[in-house]
């Protein structure tokens, strides 16, 4: 199992990188890249319609401003597209936000929330779980662990 992120600039690195923590968590081989949709187009098109080829089943496309990395990305693959906003200077993100999200029909990008890292690699995960039993029942056990943490903070907080 293979997944992929891809940024639009190295400043997207300290957000990206939390998704790299979850695919690790999770034993997910994965590729890290830096690709911009507009300043580098011929090589986001190049390896979106090489990433089935090269074995990856998922894509993490983080970007933020005027975003469009997911959805260059998404239009040159059948594989599952995760789009991550990144908080820029502009507008707090929303602008990242409203790039990704609004894809025309036929062109789907799943979107998470603004710097929403951690949500896109459970994502790729859970994508992944679909065909990898061992990763679904390693998600079991990480909602598991979310909630006894979640119940044992309740506990600390009423005593």
């Amino acid at each position: 199992m293979k997944a992929a992120i891809v940024m639009g600039s190295q400043s997207d690195y300290p957000v990206a990188e939390r998704a790299e923590k979850i695919l690790k968590a999770f034993n997910i081989e994965f590729e890290t890249r830096i690709i911009s949709a507009h300043r580098t187009p011929r090589a986001a098109e190049a390896f979106a319609t090489g990433a089935e080829a090269a074995g990856i089943e998922v894509i993490i496309a983080a970007a933020g401003k005027a975003a469009h990395l997911a959805g260059v990305i998404a239009a040159y693959t059948p594989l599952p597209v995760i789009g991550l906003p990144v908080k820029s200077s502009t507008l707090d993100g929303l602008d990242s936000l409203l790039s990704i999200v609004q894809m025309p029909k036929g062109v789907p990008v799943a979107t998470v929330a603004v710097d929403g890292a951690e949500n896109a690699g459970l994502l790729a995960v859970q994508i992944l779980s679909v065909r990898y039993e061992e990763l679904r029942r390693q998600m079991k056990i990480y909602k598991e662990d979310m909630a006894k943490e979640i119940m044992r903070a309740d506990e600390a907080f009423r005593a």
